[in-house]
C-alpha cells in the first residue's frame, strides 16, 4: 500500500513537472518565434538607405511613378518623396493632377532615384537640359539610379548608360537604347552596376522588389510581398510582343508609331 502510494506521488510529481516544462518550452518557443519576426522587422539593409526620390514631369504613366514609391516606401526607415524641376501641380499621362512639394533646386543628393516613363512627354524630357543636368548631377551619390519603361530614354539621355546593359518599354527598344549608346536586353528588369532597369509601367514593381531583395534579403521581400498581396495572375499569357497576338502587337506598335515615330527618327538619325 505504501509503494502504491509513493507511485502515485512520483506519477503526480512527473506530471507537475511535466506540465510545467512544456509551458516553458512554449513560451521559450514563442520568445524564439518573436525574435525571430523581429529580426525580419527590422533588418537593415546592406548599405545605407535613407532617400529615394520618384522623379514626376508633365506626362509621366502613373504606375511608373506609383508602383516603385508604394514598394519601396516600404523600406522602413527611409523618406520616399516625389521631385519635379518646380514645386506645384504635376499633370500625369491622362491628365491626374499632384501636388508636389520638393523642386530640383531643394535636391542635392539621394540614395535611389527612380525615372518613370510615358509616351511623347518622356521623349520632350530627354531634350530638357535642365533635366538631364540635375540627373547626373544626383547620380553622383545615389547608390542605385533606375528607370522605369521609357524612363530609360530619358536616362540614356544624360549619356549614363553608355556601354551599359538595359531594358525599356518593349517599343522600339533596341533602337532606342542603342542610339544612347546602351545594350537592349529583354528581361523585365536588367540592373548593370548601380543602374537598374525595367521594362515597360509594371516592371517598374519587379524592378523595385529585386532592389528590396538585393537590400535587406528574401525574408523581408517575401513580408513587403505579402503585404502588396503581390502574386499577379493576368487572364492571358500576354503582355508582350512575343506572347501577345500578332495583330494585338502590330495594332499597339503601329499606334504608338502615330505618336512617337517622328520624334525617334529624328533621335536615330542623330
Amino acid at each position: 500500500m505504501k509503494s502504491k502510494n509513493i507511485n502515485l506521488l512520483l506519477v503526480s510529481f512527473l506530471l507537475v513537472w511535466g506540465s510545467s516544462f512544456a509551458q516553458t518550452a512554449n513560451k521559450d518557443s514563442l520568445a524564439k518565434r518573436h525574435e525571430e519576426m523581429m529580426a525580419i522587422i527590422m533588418t537593415q539593409p546592406k548599405v545605407p538607405i535613407k532617400t529615394i526620390g520618384i522623379l514626376v514631369y508633365d506626362g509621366y504613366n502613373t504606375l511608373d511613378a506609383m508602383g516603385p514609391y508604394h514598394t519601396l516606401a516600404e523600406i522602413m526607415g527611409t523618406k520616399t518623396f516625389f521631385i519635379a524641376k518646380q514645386k506645384g501641380m504635376i499633370k500625369n499621362q491622362r491628365g491626374l493632377q499632384m501636388k508636389v512639394d520638393t523642386s530640383f533646386t531643394e535636391v542635392k543628393n539621394l540614395d535611389i532615384l527612380v525615372i518613370p516613363g510615358g509616351a511623347v512627354e518622356t521623349f520632350m524630357q530627354t531634350k530638357d537640359t535642365a533635366t538631364l543636368n540635375w540627373i547626373k548631377q544626383i547620380d553622383k551619390t545615389t547608390t542605385y539610379t533606375t528607370s522605369v519603361c521609357t524612363g530609360a530614354w530619358i536616362l540614356g539621355a544624360t549619356g549614363l548608360l553608355q556601354g551599359k546593359t538595359a531594358t525599356t518599354n518593349w517599343y522600339r527598344a533596341e533602337e532606342m537604347l542603342n542610339s544612347y549608346g546602351a545594350k537592349f536586353k529583354q528581361e523585365r528588369w536588367v540592373r548593370d552596376g548601380k543602374y537598374w532597369t525595367s521594362a515597360g509601367v509594371t516592371a517598374g514593381i519587379d524592378m523595385s522588389l529585386a532592389i528590396i531583395d538585393e537590400l535587406m534579403g528574401k525574408k523581408y521581400t517575401e513580408g513587403v510581398m505579402l503585404d502588396l498581396e503581390y502574386n499577379p495572375k493576368p487572364p492571358y499569357n500576354a503582355g508582350t510582343p512575343e506572347s501577345s497576338e500578332k495583330i494585338v502587337a502590330d495594332m499597339m506598335k503601329e499606334m504608338y508609331d502615330m505618336a512617337l515615330f517622328p520624334l525617334i527618327q529624328k533621335q536615330i538619325k542623330k
